[in-house]
């Protein structure tokens, strides 16, 4: 189940009716160009991070509950108890 170029032909239709071909015009140059600024901010933004950086720290990150605890945790309190019988 996804999206296809021919479900958009129905409410581009309907969009022309009610707006009209001016303001239907309007509209899409309008989106174009906020979708092309938008494009310009997240390429900028990847371009200031420090991936190299990111890249050397990502494996210390914890990835589950119970790694971060241990992380958190002293080394004496790290060692599993054993129950005895």
């Amino acid at each position: 189940m996804g999206f296809h170029m021919l479900d958009l032909i129905p409410v581009l239709l309907i969009a022309l009716a009610i707006m009209g071909p001016k303001a239907l015009q309007s509209m899409s140059r309008s989106l174009g160009k906020g979708i092309g600024q938008a494009k310009e901010v997240k390429d900028q933004i990847l371009s200031e991070l420090p991936v190299e950086e990111i890249s050397k720290v990502a494996h210390q990150i914890p990835t589950s509950p119970q790694q971060a605890i241990q992380k958190i945790l002293p080394p004496s309190e790290k060692e599993p108890e054993t129950k005895e019988k």
